[in-house]
């Protein structure tokens, strides 16, 4: 699926929103993922990743720091084990509290050039302007945490209201008739886009680097968990795979995710996602050796082409 429509609107309620209170909240996950927290303010966000020892990938968050708290959107199968996985780590001493909002939340993708001039419409008053930068708003008398950024390299905004406000929030958007995207088709854009999903681009066998996620990472803070392997991986330029897009040919059917082979027959890589366009649009690691946009791969009977996507960013070395 290609954006087309000026306006599109994905009920994103299925995602996990975990609240993080409590004094050392901003320590807390300043030692537990890789960007840096301790010095943002409320009505900041960022993107950050959780990480394990070894800096294989667990899932790639969104953080809204606000006045008391900080609200987390994460992957829909990876927030109950990220909420277990967290409190693992909270001391008796920690001033910090774990909170699952998912089902007391709702939440919504507003995506689209128009997307901005349908809010103003609305009644908001201001936009937040910094990627992911969020602000309270009120939309047709509902209360609303708005947040720039739609999760994707396309213009748009995340809308998070109360559970209870969900069909008068759709309503009010529904009103100015967007395309409505179902979960296959956020899945379709993600992949085109680049954007790395839980168990899929991101697991234990792929660290961050490798996957293209460079805007979550800080080089220059404290120790965090994984921080050392980060640190050796960026130094000694140890990327030895990267995170790529696969345009398959026009006449290609839908291959299977597995290994992916270079014209000679040897493995270069790992087809991870496959979204049905036209033509067949897929993600996979390919090593760094074998080359990057252009490349021609195959697998099983079908070949394709390395390219490029937005999401996903393929710098060498980032220190400082």
């Amino acid at each position: 699926m290609v954006l087309t429509s000026p306006l599109f609107l994905f009920d994103s309620s299925h995602w996990g929103r975990l609240e993080i209170s409590g004094a050392d909240r901003l320590r807390f996950l300043h030692n537990q993922t890789t960007n840096t927290f301790q010095l943002r303010q409320p009505g900041e966000g960022c993107e950050t990743l959780f990480i394990t020892s070894t800096a294989r990938t667990l899932d790639l968050a969104t953080a809204y720091i606000q006045t008391d708290r900080v609200c987390l959107l994460l992957s829909p199968q990876r927030y109950q084990y990220l909420l277990t996985w967290l409190d693992r780590y909270i001391f008796p001493a920690d001033q910090v509290v774990l909170t699952d909002k998912t089902a007391e939340t709702c939440c919504f993708r507003l995506m689209g050039s128009q997307a901005a001039e349908v809010l103003l419409s609305l009644g908001v008053d201001t936009l937040p302007q910094g990627e992911h930068s969020h602000c309270p708003a009120t939309i047709a008398t509902l209360p609303v945490l708005l947040a720039k950024g739609s999760g994707l390299s396309h213009p748009g905004f995340t809308l998070i209201a109360a559970q209870t406000d969900r069909e008068a929030l759709q309503e009010a958007l529904l009103q100015y008739h967007p395309q409505r995207l179902q979960p296959e088709d956020w899945e379709n854009l993600r992949i085109r886009d680049g954007r790395p999903a839980a168990d899929a681009e991101l697991t234990e066998d792929y660290n961050p680097l490798e996957a293209g996620l460079w805007q979550t990472l800080c080089f220059d803070k404290g120790c965090y968990i994984g921080q050392e392997t980060i640190a050796r991986l960026n130094t000694y330029k140890g990327v030895k795979q990267r995170l790529w897009g696969i345009e398959f040919d026009a006449s290609s059917e839908m291959p299977h995710l597995g290994p992916l082979f270079n014209e000679a027959g040897e493995k270069v890589g790992q087809l991870t996602s496959l979204t049905q366009t036209d033509p067949i649009f897929g993600l996979g690691y390919l090593r760094t050796k074998a080359g990057g946009a252009g490349t021609p791969v195959r697998i099983e009977n079908h070949t394709g082409t390395i390219v490029a996507v937005p999401f996903v960013r393929q710098e060498e070395s980032v220190s400082g």
